[in-house]
């Protein structure tokens, strides 16, 4: 039972899986974030050209 709860306590396999877990979710953050800030660049140049379009079609 000792050489078991010894065992035990030395094991970091657990701790290996937490630390993988905590990469991934750091990554899905940035990429969410740039996702993000894209999409609303991206919308913002389509205004524009939405809205430069519809004054080329008005002015004679």
């Amino acid at each position: 039972m000792q050489n078991f709860v010894t065992r035990y306590l030395n094991d970091e396999s657990g701790a290996t899986a937490i630390e993988y877990g905590l990469i991934a979710a750091l990554i899905s953050v940035g990429i969410i974030t740039a996702a993000t800030s894209l999409g609303d660049n991206i919308k913002a140049k389509f205004e524009l050209i939405a809205s430069e379009v519809g004054d080329a079609g008005t002015t004679p």
